[in-house]
């Protein structure tokens, strides 16, 4: 046996890639917050209304009577967002799963994790580019954008189970999803400083938006490099493909580890349960700023700060999940973390319109149980892996959250629509918090662990 087929797990040595690892958080986290949720989304339709409305159009609203071309179809320069996450949801489903085969084949997922992360962090800030009418470009660059986070999110996972041990893997896990709220908390009050100063600083509001792009490109690469050069490979490779051949290298890896992940029911019913949980947080977020905006009737400023408010405080959460996970084990803190998203969900309900404090109050218990249900989510599913396929596992993981991520909006669309109101809309998703409560309870862990050869941790 290679003395690589097993991690080294030496103090010194694994402290310091530790640290290193957790700075991939803080780096890719500016693309989840300033790039999507914050400026693309708005920039993005306000580009290409301005191609529709050169074309000879009267735009009175974007989502009716303002339509855009792109490969001969004529789309809504309103939905042109919504429709360009959708299509790089398609593309991720085609890219992961190989990209994470290849890693495991290979082990060179260092070196896999910087190329993707760069690709990603250029391709953000050529969206710098992006100005007057031509929308396309953005479409393009978001879409490799978005490839390149993706795989280098699966590569990055893939590391947890190799640089710390069993009992730890909590700890490290909360708090570098905790790092990654705090990093984008930070450039995105950096870039809220540049966008709502742009006058002071001499830029219109596209140059303002083109600049926040740029540096959040650079952000992404620049703290990048930080875990690049800690990092180590801990693996032998598993096949000595070269050149092409290591593509069709991955594709044989990928359909032996699809047939044999039906010989762990228990890690796929783990995966299930987080499916559920995971799109009902993933929807509160997304529709937080819809719901005080057009339910609420609360100004963007409002929203802003309340953007501020859970990324700083997630920060909190992530490292009291970690703690609670230390005295109850990873799966119990779960279990409550999603009892306390249906206490919160059920307060959003009763924010009285216009009530500012109510509302922020709402948006500091979503931070305290944002980021910690995720992070020990993906520290628990470490455990859950066979040696050696963390990084196809990990696409796996990375697919199913996306795959199913048009779950929760939609029951949030149909109830609004059926009812005429957002209140029994959000008060609807308490279903995805139950559900995965029951699923989640319903796993047994340590028999999980055990099933693919892992060492069991004290607590689980």
């Amino acid at each position: 046996m290679s003395d690589l087929d097993v991690p080294k797990l030496d103090a010194s040595s694994s402290a310091r890639e530790q640290r290193g690892w957790m700075y991939y958080d803080w780096a890719n986290s500016v693309f989840q917050t300033s790039v999507i949720t914050v400026f693309l989304s708005l920039y993005l339709t306000g580009v290409a209304r301005a191609d529709a409305e050169a074309s000879g159009q009267r735009c009175e609203t974007a989502l009716v009577d303002c339509d855009v071309s792109f490969l001969g179809l004529q789309i809504p320069a309103g939905s042109v967002f919504p429709y360009l996450l959708s299509i790089a949801t398609v593309v991720q489903l085609l890219v992961l799963p190989i990209a994470g085969a290849i890693a495991d084949r290979t082990q060179n997922k260092r070196k896999m994790l910087g190329w993707f992360a760069m690709i990603g962090a250029a391709a953000t800030a050529l969206l710098a580019l992006v100005a007057g009418t031509n929308w396309q470009l953005a479409v393009w660059l978001f879409l490799i954008a978005n490839v390149g986070y993706g795989a280098s999110i699966v590569v990055y996972y893939a590391f947890l189970p190799e640089i710390v041990g069993p009992d730890e893997r909590d700890r490290l896990s909360t708090r570098g999803w905790a790092f990654g709220y705090l990093g984008g908390g930070v450039a995105l009050a950096v870039h809220l400083a540049i966008y709502l100063g742009r006058d002071q600083l001499g830029l219109t509001e596209s140059e303002a938006v083109r600049v926040c792009f740029l540096t959040a490109g650079i952000w992404w690469a620049a703290f990048t490099l930080i875990p690049l050069r800690r990092l180590k490979r801990h693996q032998a490779p598993q096949g000595d493909e070269r050149g092409a051949a290591v593509l069709i290298g991955g594709f044989r890896q990928l359909g032996h580890t699809l047939r044999d992940a039906r010989n762990y029911p228990l890690t796929l019913a783990f995966l299930g349960a987080y499916l559920i949980f995971t799109d009902g947080i993933s929807t509160v977020a997304q529709i937080a700023g819809l719901y005080g905006e057009q339910e609420l009737k609360l100004s963007r400023d409002v929203l802003i700060t309340t953007i501020l408010i859970v990324q700083f405080v997630a920060f909190g959460g992530g490292h009291l999940h970690g703690a609670l996970a230390r005295r109850l084990g990873a799966k119990r803190t779960i279990l409550v973390s999603l009892v306390l998203w249906v206490l919160v969900v059920t307060a959003a309900y009763f924010v009285q319109a216009g009530d500012q404090l109510q509302f922020y109050g709402v948006a500091f218990g979503i931070g305290l149980v944002l980021g910690g249900t995720n992070a020990l989510a993906r520290s628990l599913f470490s455990q859950m892996i066979p040696p050696g396929k963390e990084a196809e596992y990990y696409s796996l993981y990375e697919l199913g959250e996306r795959g199913t991520s048009w779950l929760g909006p939609l029951l949030f669309g149909a109830v609004a629509a059926a009812t005429g109101s957002y209140r029994p809309a959000i008060i609807s998703l308490i279903v995805f918090f139950v559900l995965g409560f029951i699923l989640v309870a319903l796993v047994p862990a340590r028999r999980a662990i055990a099933a693919v050869g892992n060492p069991e941790p004290t607590l689980v």
